[in-house]
């Protein structure tokens, strides 16, 4: 059983390293027992939502971020003494701008991570079947991706190249596809 004192110093001391700038904290390697579900929900367009109302503190959603993990069975927020599945309805993150850093591009994103988009953090695309409208994101950390913002996605097309009927883009190494310019899947 997971006594108050241990929750507190637990997430006292997720706070705290987060102030300091510490970077993110080992949610990766934490196993706390899971305590159930909490009526957390990051909307489809990136808003935190808590009980139906909006998490109004960027501190607190730059908090609750940075103890996120995927597992298997879902999304869940982590501290090392407990474990609590929450609701994401598409990705957890947006990807609000891209910047070209020499062969890099860099993506910032609504919770102000930063990602460089190559082998460890691959970009992806994924083209509704009915309206062939993108859905583009990329992979921010262990499992976590930020949806691409569609005025960022329009920054790729205009910085992509076009070879075999498709537009690609490439950082950190290597090539990735924004979609083919055909319409076809």
């Amino acid at each position: 059983m997971t006594s108050e004192a241990q929750i507190k110093a637990g997430l006292a001391g997720v706070a705290k390293a987060a102030s300091e700038g510490r970077g993110l904290p080992p949610v990766h390697l934490w196993n706390p027992p899971h305590c159930g579900e909490i009526d957390i929900v990051i909307r489809r367009d990136g808003l935190w939502m808590h009980e139906g109302s909006p998490i109004g503190r960027p501190e607190m959603v730059r908090l609750f971020s940075t103890v996120l993990r995927k597992d298997p069975d879902g999304y869940h927020l982590v501290t090392p003494v407990e474990k609590l599945k929450i609701t994401v309805e598409d990705a957890p993150f947006r990807a609000v701008t891209v910047a070209r850093r020499g062969d890099d591009l860099v993506f910032t994103t609504d919770v102000g991570d930063e990602t460089v988009a190559g082998v460890n953090n691959p970009l992806r695309v994924e083209i509704d079947p009915g309206t062939g409208e993108p859905a583009p994101y990329v992979h921010v950390r262990r499992g976590l991706e930020a949806r691409i913002e569609r005025s960022v996605f329009y920054e790729l097309v205009e910085m992509a190249e076009t070879e075999d009927e498709q537009l690609w883009v490439r950082s950190g190494g290597e090539r990735f596809s924004l979609g083919r310019l055909d319409g076809k899947a």
